[in-house]
């Protein structure tokens, strides 16, 4: 897969409300149930669906790889729950089993890889959830990033089922796909 990330200098794009046409907040809190959980976004970015989450969990790391994309995100502003980590998906400094639950929105294809999802299981806690809304493969191209960057639900389910998380729920639409998946 492509395994690159986002332009910071178009970092504003992410803020647009249109992203909820491919999931929507209750969608994705239904992926994972945030309610009173330790939780990471993976690949938060400018923390477009991070704020979306923050009011329901008890703290949300908000990972991504580029420092860039948090400074964006604390001069918007962050909720106070809300803790930056700057770090690979493959390589996160939580204690095993630190986290409830996980989740990634459109970003998965950047860092899906066996050793990336053997370590989000090694940081979710016996029964964590992971929720997962990214892109399709199978989908027309028509938003998101190129086809041939994306997975699709066969081959995301493979990945975390590989890791030894077990898949509860997946759906595969037009453009995306959503997975639900614990530990």
């Amino acid at each position: 897969m492509g395994f690159h990330t986002f332009d910071v200098s178009r970092a504003e794009k992410l803020e647009d409300d249109s992203r909820y046409r491919y999931v929507s907040v209750d969608e994705l809190l239904a992926l994972f149930d945030p309610e009173g959980a330790v939780v990471a976004d993976l690949g938060s970015g400018t923390g477009f669906y991070t704020d979306d989450v923050a009011p329901y969990a008890e703290r949300v790391y908000a990972v991504d790889v580029q420092s860039e994309m948090h400074d964006y995100y604390r001069e918007k502003g962050a909720p106070e729950n809300v803790e930056f980590v700057t770090a690979e998906v493959s390589d996160l400094p939580f204690d095993d089993g630190r986290l409830d639950a996980a989740f990634s929105t459109m970003t998965f294809h950047e860092f899906a890889g066996e050793e990336a999802l053997a370590e989000v299981a090694r940081v979710l806690a016996d029964g964590g959830r992971l929720g997962v809304a990214d892109w399709t493969a199978r989908g027309l191209g028509e938003a998101g990033p190129p086809r041939d960057e994306r997975y699709d639900l066969a081959a995301a389910v493979e990945l975390v089922e590989a890791a030894g998380l077990e898949v509860e729920h997946g759906d595969e639409r037009r453009e995306t796909f959503v997975l639900r998946a614990r530990a």
